[in-house]
């Protein structure tokens, strides 16, 4: 088998990585990323065999996880949208909030000590806190369908969501709202997961350390990981940041704040640790995302392993969590799968959740088209 070639490895994402990747003790390569030639025996795409070197036609993304749907709306009058990710036989779900402007809902409900520990849908939307609207469309959706806890009066849909700020991307005053919800939850399905300007993502923009004249276009991004023995571990992130988004395998600067002439990039964390007086701006930002298993976990697992995905998050933005960021990461366990019957597996979990996280920024930023004003990596030839 040909050496690891991609430059968003996951394990590549740990420093001390030798060159060409984990290997066995017999110099086999141990572990590939989802869709780039991944040895048949550790990783496979679900439904899909490989016919040797050939390029795997369906990769990992969220909705290779059994239970799980994603659906994407947007705005016609201008770049905003929402993503929603439906779970409609219910998930184990908990959630890590890590950067200090946050926009949430439900997520008081996600604690281990709460009594409802079971989701069916999570929004992720633009907007600002307005487009926590969305998730009300989402719940009539749902309840159309029956979907819900069971109370006296009817189902209640458990919908946890978190927003990103892109109301300076065209008119303010025009965001997702319910509408906008309802509609996601129209065009979720279990096909692999559209990427780049799209949903939650549509208006999003990064590297915003010096201001919004120097950001770049950001998205969402999809990827994950099948494993031998079923466990599919998976993420989709709505890419917002503040901060410069890195190759998690090599450091490089992929998308952020450009120079001056606007061509080319800085090194925001750089020029902040070098200047004394660099004028860095707050605007507003945030990077929002699910990562999810199959595997069976209690709430406190999937709180552990939201928190555990943040790492992944860190690796890929530069710098990520600040004080104008509202980072926040939900993690769902379907249940289809077994639970993990021993360290291995457990470690397993946590190495690709944080992996997963980091390859769907970078994705995030890839897929992305420009927009006035927002140039993407495609359009700097940075990718």
């Amino acid at each position: 088998m040909s050496p690891f070639s991609r430059r968003h490895l996951v394990v590549g994402l740990l420093a001390a990585l030798p060159a060409g990747g984990l290997r066995s003790a017999h110099g086999a390569p141990l572990w590939r990323v989802s869709g780039q030639n991944r040895p048949d025996a550790v990783i496979k795409d679900a439904g899909v065999q490989a016919a040797g070197e050939e390029e795997m036609a369906k990769r990992i993304t969220l909705t290779s996880i059994e239970g799980l749907l994603v659906g994407h709306a947007r705005r016609d009058d201008r770049p905003t949208g929402c993503t929603v990710i439906l779970a409609t036989a219910g998930a184990v779900a908990g959630v890590d909030v890590s950067g200090g402007a946050p926009g949430t809902r439900e997520t008081d409900l996600l604690r281990p000590e709460a009594t409802v520990g079971v989701v069916h849908a999570v929004m992720l939307s633009g907007g600002s806190a307005y487009g926590l609207a969305a998730a009300d469309g989402v719940m009539r959706f749902l309840r159309q369908q029956g979907i819900g806890f069971e109370t006296s009066g009817g189902p209640v849909p458990i919908v946890p969501g978190a927003i990103l700020y892109d109301l300076d991307v065209g008119d303010s005053a025009t965001y997702p709202d319910t509408d906008t919800g309802y509609s996601a939850c129209e065009a979720a399905s279990s096909a692999p997961v559209e990427e780049g300007s799209v949903g939650a993502g549509t208006g999003a923009t990064v590297g915003k350390m010096f201001g919004n004249r120097f950001a770049m276009k950001g998205g969402v991004g999809s990827d994950g990981f099948l494993f031998e023995d079923g466990t599919t571990v998976a993420a989709l992130m709505a890419v917002n940041c503040r901060g410069d988004v890195a190759d998690p395998t090599s450091g490089r600067i992929v998308a952020g704040a450009r120079r001056a002439d606007g061509n080319g990039l800085r090194n925001s964390a750089a020029e902040v640790l070098e200047s004394e007086r660099a004028r860095t701006s707050a605007m507003n930002n945030t990077t929002i995302g699910v990562v999810a298993t199959n595997r069976t976990l209690t709430q406190a697992e999937c709180t552990h392993l939201a928190r555990v995905a943040h790492d992944g998050l860190a690796r890929a933005i530069v710098p990520a969590h600040t004080r104008f960021d509202g980072d926040t990461i939900f993690f769902l366990s379907t249940g289809t799968a077994a639970p993990p019957d021993d360290s291995a597996a457990s470690d397993r979990l946590e190495v690709a959740a944080a992996a997963a996280v980091a390859n769907s920024i970078l994705r995030a930023v890839t897929e992305a088209e420009g927009l006035p004003g927002y140039p993407s990596a495609k359009d700097l030839g940075t990718i």
